[in-house]
């Protein structure tokens, strides 16, 4: 089973007993300041939760599969979340 935002909203909003209005202010202010500080190169770290970064890649060669030609992939970037100590002992449990 997946949740959705709007679900995932609910639930905050009934456990923290806010609005849902409040929590989705809450949530859209949290990704603007993933969005900037990822832009800005910077790491996020929530100790025993996650971290979010920044990872740089490489130029390579890769090929395109339709025809087999060589073609030239630029350098670029990529976002990498590293799951903390809780959040993957939650996910060990059954």
């Amino acid at each position: 089973m997946a949740k959705n935002r709007s679900d995932v909203v609910a639930e905050v909003a009934k456990k923290a007993e806010l609005t849902q209005v409040q929590v989705n202010t809450a949530l859209d202010a949290l990704f603007e300041v993933f969005e900037a500080s990822v832009a800005a190169g910077e790491k996020i770290t929530i100790p025993g939760w996650l971290a979010v970064e920044r990872t740089d890649r490489a130029a390579r060669t890769g090929r395109n599969p339709q025809t087999g030609e060589t073609i030239q992939i630029p350098a670029g970037h990529s976002v990498k979340l590293t799951a903390g100590s809780k959040l993957k002992a939650a996910a060990s449990k059954k």
